[in-house]
């Protein structure tokens, strides 16, 4: 009898030892390993026998991440942020990264060197945490507790610094507002500004400018961020119509100021350009479009997405939701309005938008008019939620017409989008689910991995709040 000793490591640390006993000839006996190791190499490489691939970037050795965050624990469920594989649609292996109770929206820095997470849920036991993820070790080393909720979080040009608007932090002597400024290297905190009830952050190309937005308020606050801390940083310029956000020209010589206007407790939505060289900069004139809550730049277009005040009707599309948004676009270098016809949209407060792949344009909203079929649905019942697809092409797509509006049978306030650089996919978290949407047909993608639930990622289980890819 032969004894034969062979051991297959696939990670520093794990070790398999496979004994053999053979009563055939040495010949056999070597043509036995050989077969043996090719099984084991292929097993391993498969992740079948119980190990784990080789990390080649990272610790879950994916090379295009998507990070997703899961805001709830339940069982042996934890509440943290998931990587998926955003090439196969697969979730990687490994537990979750830790970031707080209840992880929520996130902002990749400009490197792509950090993911910064909040946590927080608005109720008095919120732990308002910044949690910063090293997305190369994948963990997270640093993190920093807020002194309350809030909705908007900006990186520095250079990644160096993170901006955060806490619109109810308590400031002694003043109204409660503050915008924190924290350190990407250290995660601590290295400074404050203060700015009544500031809910909202823009800012330059240059990073030498902040614009803070205020609920209720009709004045933008000018932040410079060399003198936070040194000096007086803040000037307050007037008259805006409840302004939300700015876009900047390449030179930062213009900001292009979004008033929501009525939707948001003002007059008349409308986009109003500021003269950034001038000290201090000096508003111009406010073109009015329908209504405005967020807006995103593409060239010289902006396309803005609002609900009207009062609501604006579902007109030309056959639906049961008797209210509707709009969404228009507007020429930055003339200053004007280019749809010459409405486009309508879902209604319900907008606040997520983003270009996909092939000019497909994805507006999400938040309590929208939803429309939900009763359970089992009957054949050709409509399902609406908060989420539109516009087709920004001259040429059709799918059964989306130019310049035609599509809205995805499928539930929920959109709290997520994230366009897949690589792929003509669009990963979109609605009601607490993903779903992945191909820029091809404007529908749900087909996934190899799961081809009976299309859109879908077998063994993602959670309630999901934001999804960010971290490696382009």
């Amino acid at each position: 009898m032969k004894l034969a000793y062979l051991t297959f490591c696939y990670n520093p640390s794990s070790c398999i030892q496979v004994i053999i006993l053979s009563r055939v000839g040495v010949q056999d006996l070597k043509r036995v390993l050989i077969f043996l190791v090719a099984l084991l190499s292929a097993c391993l490489a498969e992740l079948g026998c119980g190990g784990s691939q080789a990390p080649s970037t990272g610790t879950t050795g994916v090379t295009n991440r998507a990070f997703i965050s899961n805001s709830v624990s339940a069982g042996t469920l934890a509440a943290g942020v998931d990587i998926l594989n955003a090439e196969t649609d697969v979730r990687a292996s490994g537990a979750a990264i830790s970031a707080g109770n209840n992880p929520g929206m996130m902002v990749v820095t400009p490197s792509h060197a950090q993911t910064v997470v909040f946590s927080g849920n608005g109720e008095q036991d919120s732990d308002n945490l910044l949690t910063f993820i090293n997305n190369t070790s994948e963990q997270a080393p640093a993190h920093v507790t807020l002194p309350g909720m809030t909705e908007s979080i900006l990186v520095s040009p250079d990644s160096s610094t993170v901006y955060v608007a806490v619109p109810t932090a308590p400031v002694v002597g003043q109204p409660p507002g503050l915008v924190e400024v924290v350190s990407t290297s250290s995660g601590t905190f290295t400074g404050q500004v203060a700015v009544p009830a500031v809910h909202y952050l823009s800012i330059s190309n240059s990073g030498n400018f902040l614009f803070g937005f205020s609920d209720n308020s009709d004045s933008v606050a000018v932040i410079t961020p060399t003198l936070i801390g040194v000096g007086n940083a803040v000037t307050y310029i007037c008259c805006f119509d409840s302004p939300v956000s700015a876009f900047f020209s390449s030179g930062d010589t213009t900001a292009f100021v979004v008033n929501c206007g009525a939707e948001c407790g003002g007059t008349q939505a409308s986009v109003q350009p500021v003269d950034m060289t001038t000290s201090p900069p000096t508003p111009g004139v406010a073109v009015p479009v329908p209504a405005a809550s967020i807006a995103l730049v593409n060239n010289s277009t902006m396309y803005l997405a609002g609900t009207p005040v009062p609501a604006s009707p579902c007109t030309g599309e056959v639906t049961q939701a008797t209210t509707c948004g709009l969404l228009t676009t507007f020429n930055l270098s003339s200053m004007t309005v280019t749809n010459s016809t409405p486009i309508i949209i879902t209604d319900g407060y907008h606040n997520r938008i983003a270009m996909g792949a092939n000019g497909q344009l994805y507006i999400g909203a938040r309590t929208c008019t939803e429309v939900v079929p009763p359970v089992p649905p009957p054949a050709g019942a409509e399902v609406r939620g908060c989420l539109s697809i516009y087709n920004t092409l001259g040429t059709a797509v799918g059964t989306v017409a130019a310049g035609g509006v599509v809205i995805p049978p499928e539930n929920g306030d959109v709290t997520g989008i994230q366009p897949i650089a690589t792929r003509v996919v669009v990963y979109v978290v609605q009601g607490g689910s993903l779903s992945i949407y191909s820029d091809l047909i404007d529908a749900l993608e087909y996934n190899p991995n799961d081809p009976n639930n299309p859109g879908q990622i077998n063994n993602l289980v959670g309630q999901f709040v934001d999804i960010k890819t971290v490696d382009f």
